[in-house]
């Protein structure tokens, strides 16, 4: 594994850190924001974390794209299942990090939010340059991606 060239595997822990917070987004399947900040305080946070220019910005712009202007200042625990993990998307993509890991990012949604959050995450690497990583049990996510490892116990079972 490689970082602009140097091996990941002799990185110390703060240049690590560094790598995480600004080339790596994660969408877990829920708790991915801090409840009692609102939706853009979350995506400030986490370009903060990234040390991102122009931070404000990024973050409106980043939740205007996924149809979160509005609920900006709501804060997360009054968000939706669906806006929270669209919210969690956008703090990844407001940092522009190369690569995006989902980990069963629809795992607690229904079917329509499932669809609309789905449809987020395929349109990321055409439009924001980026990697997308999902993990999913389902076989409608799977169905959704361009390309599917199977995985049992470890192994690499189907491609």
């Amino acid at each position: 594994m490689r970082s602009n060239g140097s091996s990941l595997l002799t990185q110390s822990e703060d240049e690590l850190a560094s790598y995480r917070a600004r080339s790596v987004g994660i969408v877990f399947q829920s708790g991915n924001l801090w409840p009692t900040l609102s939706a853009r305080e979350n995506v400030l946070a986490a370009l903060r974390l990234a040390a991102a220019e122009d931070a404000s910005r990024r973050a409106d712009e980043a939740l205007a794209e996924f149809g979160l202007k509005a609920r900006g200042e709501h804060r997360a625990m009054a968000l939706s299942g669906g806006e929270q993990q669209r919210v969690a998307i956008a703090a990844a993509v407001a940092r522009r990090a190369p690569l995006i890991l989902a980990d069963e990012p629809t795992g607690e949604l229904d079917a329509a939010n499932q669809q609309i959050v789905l449809t987020a995450l395929r349109r990321l690497p055409a439009e924001h340059d980026c990697a997308v990583v999902v993990v999913t049990h389902s076989r409608t996510v799977a169905g959704a991606a361009d390309q599917v490892i199977e995985m049992r116990d470890g192994t690499v079972v189907a491609r």
